[in-house]
């Protein structure tokens, strides 16, 4: 007869031996296969912030299993926080404008950051949550405003010119709406300055090649001096924003 301390061991051997043996026995048993490490990224998405929208295009490659190198690239419209539509009641069919609105200011982000993994995904299709945060340079982009003046000639027929926004030559009554955006693209003046972004991201793809993500943070865009966007209102150099991204894109 085995001593104790020897039939113990022999009893341990054959479990260890017998418990994969029993994991093979049943054929239908899922077992979750991890996917293979795809170093790079590219994500395509739109962009919906608290001064308006635009889109978004990066650029990702892994430098550990849960952190990525991520280039990026922004085009969003700012708006003031004053600006009102009107539409001149005195005319039929006039189109809508921002009275007071001198420029147009579109924010061109080049921006290089991190992506860190905070939660791994459970299963195929679970969501896996990370950490982005971004910093580089914005060329704010002023285009002036033109807008469709109503002029009367020496016999009181009216007709229309355009013109470009000047608050101290048209007013509410005689300006019958928006000119066509391409009036102005000639003159845009850029406002250099600096960029900043810390979100989080939530990607629910169900393939591993494929990217189904979600974000959601702040942004700052800081200039070298105030972008004159209102005329009858303060305008500012900084610009803070909440954002939503919705993006799209592949893995390889």
């Amino acid at each position: 007869m085995l001593k104790r301390p020897v039939f113990f061991v022999v009893c341990c051997f054959v479990m260890l031996y017998a418990l994969p043996a029993a994991g093979q026995l049943n054929p239908n048993e899922y077992v979750e296969e991890k996917p293979p490490l795809l170093k790079n990224e590219w994500v395509l998405g739109l962009n919906i912030h608290s001064a308006g929208w635009g889109f978004d295009f990066r650029r990702g490659k892994n430098l550990t299993v849960n952190k990525k190198r991520m280039f990026e690239l922004e085009v969003v419209n700012i708006k003031h926080p004053k600006e009102v539509k009107s539409v001149n009641p005195y005319y039929d069919n006039a189109k809508s404008f921002f009275y007071g609105k001198l420029n147009t200011l579109t924010a061109v982000r080049f921006a290089i950051g991190q992506q860190q993994v905070l939660f791994n995904k459970a299963e195929k299709n679970g969501v896996e949550v990370r950490l982005n945060y971004t910093g580089g340079l914005s060329l704010g982009l002023a285009k002036p405003i033109y807008l469709n003046i109503v002029k009367t000639n020496s016999v009181g027929d009216s007709y229309l010119v355009v013109e470009k926004y000047d608050p101290e030559k048209h007013f509410v009554d005689d300006i019958y709406g928006r000119a066509s955006f391409t009036n102005g693209l000639g003159e845009m003046k850029p406002y250099p300055g600096f960029f900043g972004k810390l979100g989080l991201s939530f990607e629910y793809g169900s393939n591993f090649q494929s990217v189904k993500m979600l974000e959601a943070g702040i942004t700052v865009d800081a200039y070298g001096k105030k972008v004159p966007i209102m005329a009858f209102a303060e305008n500012s150099q900084v610009y803070f924003n909440f954002y939503i991204n919705i993006l799209y894109g592949k893995k390889w």
